[in-house]
């Protein structure tokens, strides 16, 4: 047993390597079968950065792979899902490596078939994105994943790119594996049924290569990493009333690309210190992408003390440093309701979200998100088993909850459910816990944040 600042070891069942590709000359990326025991902690305190915004990296990876020429990339995620991505375009031929500097540098070009299935691990991100380019290849593809994946619906996908020519398999008509017969496509005007940023990127990506011009037209606006990043290699691509149109015939150049650090990772430790005692925290160079401003929005509006200063721009892309200072913030906050297309600019920090609302003045109720159903873990049911445990009051509906305020979170024995955000929401309310909690596998938060724990452990007092 081992026990450093707030957070201490009980539990390494064994060691599972991702992504220790020979060729890529990457870092070997350690996930530990782990228990992690969360104590309370009532100050906040220090000046923390975090690893590359997980979209943003994703997208780099897989447009460096087939831009012409070298992308350098610096800050590019630590997450597994990341790599999952590099590993992926290894697979396919480009050579990927890191400098003396520690940077991802992609030489691209020309994708070759992979010599056996691409392995997406637990990345819904890079199997849909990568279907994208994979659709356009003059080569048939596999691609996969690990056991969460193979759950996650794929039909969404499936359906526009078959409409741009391409042919898919995948089991049961939805599930991967996916088998995909690449071929010559045709640009096409597509509706996106339901917002997301995955579908509009795989499509946009697919159109790269297809004949004709390529439209997505979004019923809600999303995150545009990927129309950022396409126009920073040199696409033309226009974006005007959530109607994005991308020219045939780009041609990519490679470039040297920043990634900001990850805003949706920011939430974890601007809730934890909206919940202290005493907070005075500062997260450095985190990505402000004004379609990924509904966090910062939310947060503020409910009456949230969070200043955002030194903003500068790269590739495209805000930046900035998250100032908080406050003491028992959480107590004074209204958040009140989450719905439409608030839900779809939240989905992703709707977890964390849900314990602020469980100590805030006004509670929490979330609609709209149907799409927690289906993600790495059905997140309502897996939230409100964790509330159940910690003595919290949690009332879930089919496509959202009910979480009533002014509760108080007790010691408890917490459930991940091999999800990263999951594990990460609840470490962050065991700090307001009324005893240690134990995290069973708190080692899913190394898909998205190897460092979580040990960050977390530099600021709790």
């Amino acid at each position: 047993m081992r026990k450093t600042g707030q957070v201490e070891l009980l539990e390494v069942h064994g060691n599972l390597f991702i992504n220790s590709n020979p060729a890529a000359d990457s870092v070997p990326y350690t996930v530990r079968f782990m228990r992690e025991t969360v104590s309370p902690s009532k100050h906040l305190d220090g000046i923390i950065t975090l690893p590359g915004d997980k979209s943003i990296s994703h997208r780099y990876g897989m447009l460096g792979a087939i831009a012409e020429g070298t992308t350098t990339l610096t800050n590019y995620s630590t997450g597994a899902d990341c790599q999952s991505t590099l590993a992926c375009m290894s697979a396919l031929g480009a050579k990927v490596e890191r400098d003396e500097q520690g940077r991802v540098v992609i030489h691209g070009g020309k994708l070759s078939a992979p010599a056996a299935e691409l392995d997406a691990g637990n990345s819904g991100s890079t199997i849909r994105m990568l279907s994208g380019i994979l659709a356009a290849q003059p080569f048939m593809s596999h691609i996969g994943g690990d056991e969460s994946l193979s759950r996650r619906p794929m039909a969404r996908i499936i359906k526009p790119l078959s409409e741009m020519g391409a042919r898919i398999e995948a089991r049961e008509g939805t599930f991967p594996p996916l088998t995909i017969h690449g071929g010559n496509l045709h640009g096409i005007d597509y509706t996106l049924p339901v917002a997301s940023a995955q579908v509009k990127s795989c499509v946009l990506l697919a159109g790269l290569f297809a004949d004709g011009d390529t439209i997505v037209r979004e019923p809600i606006r999303t995150r545009d990493h990927t129309e950022v990043a396409l126009r920073a290699l040199g696409a033309d691509i226009v974006s005007s009333k959530r109607v994005i149109t991308l020219r045939a015939g780009a041609r990519l150049a490679g470039q040297e690309l920043v990634v900001p650090g990850d805003l949706s990772s920011a939430a974890f430790f601007l809730v934890a210190a909206l919940l202290a005692d005493e907070a005075n925290l500062v997260i450095h160079a985190v990505g402000l992408n004004p379609t990924r401003a509904a966090l910062l929005d939310f947060l503020v509006s409910s009456g949230a003390p969070i200043k955002v200063v030194d903003v500068q721009q790269t590739g495209g892309e805000l930046i900035g440093d998250l100032s908080v200072r406050c003491s028992k913030a959480a107590g004074k906050l209204r958040c009140e309701v989450i719905e439409g297309a608030l839900t779809a600019g939240l989905i992703d920090e709707l977890p964390v979200l849900a314990v602020l609302g469980a100590m805030s003045d006004s509670g929490l109720t979330v609609r709209d998100a149907g799409e927690l159903r289906v993600k790495e873990t059905d997140r309502i049911a897996t939230l409100e088993a964790n509330f159940k445990r910690m003595g919290a009051q949690f009332e879930s509906s089919p496509d959202g909850f009910f979480v009533p305020g002014r509760q108080k979170f007790h010691a408890a024995e917490l459930d991940s459910a091999g999800d990263h955000r999951i594990a990460m929401a609840f470490a962050v309310a065991s700090l307001a816990a009324d005893g240690p909690c134990a995290i069973e596998g708190a080692e899913a938060a190394s898909v998205s944040f190897p460092e979580f724990y040990s960050t977390l452990r530099q600021i709790a007092r």
